[in-house]
């Protein structure tokens, strides 16, 4: 089953601990360093829309993009006056109808991006839709992140839903694997099956870097997500901003 497809009605009651009001300050921050305080942003990767609104929220104006046409559903359940433009594309080949001032991604997007060749692609097609020294903000999860999860079994249970996690680390490519399956209880008293596969790859801060700077764009600075401190060997998630410079 494609990733996100069964997963989406249930995708905001299990991630409820993510932190996104915290992450949307730390993005607002930056961006209002860089001059950015209003304009066309875009939340690429967006999922169900809660950091796409949250930052609609703050004043800007949002273009949300990802590849799940079930996950894009639930964002615009959530509008009530369809001022956010929803976009369903890959991010490998995503097109805008011009530059904005802002590209932002959360919840390790980048990491279902398994290929450097083709993260690299994604850096690319950043600068090129970046207004001149238009700011890039993401986070990735790090390779150390998956080795210490490594393989492992998650169960997780709610009043009407219930979710099985199976992971599976590769040291050697890097490849986390992980396949779940969802239980969610329908109208007659029943529960409904869902089965998805979900892959991404660790990656380096150094690769991170590398990538970036291939694709054209400059590195701006990393951040650990927890202490927003600089990163460091035990770091699991980070914050990276990057800057266009040059088409």
């Amino acid at each position: 089953m494609e990733a996100y497809s069964g997963f989406a009605g249930l995708y905001d009651e299990f991630m409820e601990q993510t932190p996104y009001d915290e992450w949307c300050e730390f993005i607002v921050e930056k961006l209002k360093n860089r001059g950015i305080t209003d304009g066309l942003v875009c939340d690429l990767g967006c999922g169900t829309g809660e950091m796409t609104r949250r930052l609609k929220n703050k004043g800007f104006d949002m273009i949300g993009i990802d590849l799940s046409d079930a996950m894009l559903n639930v964002a615009k359940e959530k509008e009530t006056d369809d001022s956010i433009l929803y976009l369903m594309q890959d991010m490998r080949e995503f097109e805008l109808y011009g530059t904005v001032k802002a590209i932002v991604s959360v919840c390790d997007c980048m990491n279902y991006i398994t290929e450097p060749e083709e993260l690299i692609q994604v850096f690319s097609l950043c600068n090129n839709y970046l207004d001149p020294k238009g700011i890039l903000i993401f986070d990735f999860n790090t390779v150390h992140k998956y080795k210490k999860i490594g393989d492992s079994t998650i169960a997780e249970t709610r009043d009407d839903s219930a979710f099985v996690w199976n992971n599976f680390y590769d040291k050697a490519t890097k490849l986390n694997q992980y396949d779940v399956t969802f239980f969610s209880k329908k109208s007659d008293g029943n529960y409904e099956r869902f089965d998805e596969t979900h892959l991404q790859r660790g990656y380096t801060l150094s690769e991170i870097k590398s990538c970036i700077e291939t694709a054209g764009m400059k590195f701006l600075e990393a951040v650990d997500a927890d202490t927003h401190k600089k990163p460091s060997p035990f770091s699991e998630r980070i914050f990276v901003v990057a800057m266009e410079e040059g088409k």
